[in-house]
């Protein structure tokens, strides 16, 4: 253990460099740090909600909507695919969990249900050959599947909206089985946060029902009458057809711009999609189509001519910041179903300084405490470690700076704790190396016996921990898994610097000074 190759040195001092220049960047203005080079690190720790202020939102995912949907299109399934088939029904309906309907002739149960059980997936599908009585069930089984669908497709769109609005390090997680946890750092108002992810933002593009007086005739099978979205008083409303000829699932692009001196959204469809839309604009030329976003129309516009590039625009009476956020909301993706705010708080940047300035403080004195005992109870053995506990601390901020790891309040704590915990292998090493001497052993015997006989020591008590924080990582959430990451990144730091860079320092004071047992500086 007294022995240090030229590589094992060469790699103990390149990692500390690299310690030193990923860790660099904290001490810079951030302005400054990201107008650095992309060779060069960059990168500084990301600050929690808790430390820099921000916004918090509760958000409840509306299941509801999600199974009378999933009924809607099972009965629009079921009409369309026994009218193909000339099989006749009456009282198709939706009701509960279930879709009911009854065929006019019983002895076509086989035929009706040979015709319904590829569109019903895994639904339960009954149908009685002595009356004709049908019946899908959503099971509890279908429902919890499509809820975690569900969840996790929002959790996802919520990041992707997030994200094109450039904030940094949003802290989404799953709450239970119908809620999201949204906590986005540095964003102190959250009302343009809720607007943006309030909105389902689904958008398709369906024919207009012309033959249908808004008001004045009954809307038929098949269609819908939907309000016009400029029109906050609802009064302008127009009937629109059921089915979806394209959907925004084939956008691929969607970017605000100007035509004619107004503001637009301009988009793209990927290859399916525009050719569908150019099928769709040529079998309909002269007759106006609906662009829909979330039940309401943004504008039916008539088709003049094929549109066969796979490209369009959207107009309104919008504002810029309106056709920015759609432009955004197209961009991410529609969810799956409506989002309601449950929770939202702010917190200032105030309170996040005053922490700061509270963990500053705990792990300055926490600091000297250590070194102050270090150096006194170990004298110049004592001082190598506390070099290697300023190392180590180096270390761990860069490991956070590199991973872009959010440290938050319990993080502090966790490195307040890493500081204490870094000199306990310290502590084993130089105690073991004082027993050799006590027996009589040499300078470089007793050091060497002390590495290799606390080696094992060292090793199970830090493993233990670390087993302790990947577990808080993983069944934790929030707060904990901040104070899991520091702590294992603080154990991971803290063995290196004992076991390679306190052993370098101890075993190069002890070739360059041939010094007596006694007089061991320990």
């Amino acid at each position: 253990m007294v022995q240090f190759s030229r590589w094992q040195l060469l790699a103990v001092l390149a990692v500390v460099l690299l310690g030193f220049a990923f860790a660099s960047p904290n001490l810079l203005p951030r302005q400054v740090s990201e107008s650095l080079p992309s060779w060069l690190p960059n990168q500084q720790v990301s600050l929690g909600l808790d430390l820099q202020g921000g916004s918090s939102l509760l958000l409840e995912v509306d299941m509801d909507t999600v199974f009378e949907e999933e009924l809607d299109n099972l009965v629009d399934t079921v009409r369309s695919e026994l009218r193909q088939e000339r099989i006749g029904y009456t009282g198709l309906r939706s009701e509960g969990d279930s879709v009911f309907f009854t065929l006019r002739d019983p002895t076509q149960a086989d035929a009706a249900e040979e015709a319904l059980v590829v569109f019903t997936g895994d639904a339960l599908l009954r149908i009685d050959g002595s009356n004709g009585e049908g019946e899908i069930e959503l099971t509890a089984q279908v429902k919890q599947e499509r809820q975690i669908s569900v969840l996790q497709q929002s959790i996802e769109i919520v990041r992707r909206r997030i994200d094109e609005l450039g904030t940094r390090e949003p802290a989404i997680q799953r709450q239970g089985d119908e809620r999201i946890l949204v906590q986005v750092p540095g964003v102190e108002n959250p009302e343009r946060l809720i607007e943006l992810l309030g909105q389902t933002a689904q958008l398709s593009f369906r024919m207009v029902n012309g033959d249908v007086q808004p008001g004045l005739d009954p809307v038929p099978p098949g269609s819908e009458l939907l309000p016009m979205e400029d029109d906050p008083t609802g009064a302008s409303q127009i009937v629109v057809r059921k089915r979806i000829l394209v959907s925004g699932e084939n956008l691929t692009d969607a970017q605000p711009s100007f035509q004619d001196g107004q503001p637009v959204v301009s988009f793209r469809f990927d290859s399916s999609g525009a050719q569908r839309f150019g099928q769709v604009t040529q079998d309909n030329v002269g007759r106006p189509f609906a662009i829909v976003l979330d039940d309401a129309v943004i504008s039916a516009p008539v088709i003049r001519e094929p549109i066969l590039g796979g490209s369009g625009v959207i107009s309104g009476d919008f504002t810029v910041q309106e056709a920015q956020d759609l432009a955004l909301l197209l961009r991410a993706g529609a969810l799956p179903a409506p989002l309601t705010v449950i929770e939202q708080r702010s917190v200032g940047p105030g309170l996040g300084a005053d922490s700061i300035r509270a963990g500053e403080f705990a792990a300055v004195l926490g600091l000297i405490l250590v070194i102050v005992f270090m150096g006194a109870a170990y004298g110049l053995f004592g001082l190598f470690a506390n070099v290697a506990l300023i190392i180590n601390l180096i270390l761990l901020l860069a490991a956070l700076s590199g991973l872009q790891a959010t440290l938050t309040l319990p993080g502090i704590a966790g490195i307040v704790l890493t500081i204490g915990m870094a000199v306990d292998a310290n502590v084993l090493v130089f105690e073991r190396i004082r027993e050799e001497t006590r027996l009589g052993r040499g300078p470089v015997s007793a050091i060497d016996a002390g590495y290799k006989r606390a080696l094992t020591t060292i090793i199970d008590s830090n493993l233990t921990t670390l087993i302790a924080a990947l577990l808080l990582f993983q069944f934790g959430s929030g707060p904990i898994k901040g104070f899991a990451v520091t702590l294992a990144i603080g154990i991971l730091t803290s063995m290196f610097t004992a076991i390679m860079v306190t052993r370098l320092m101890v075993v190069t004071w002890l070739r360059r000074r041939r010094t007596p047992a006694k007089a061991l500086p320990i």
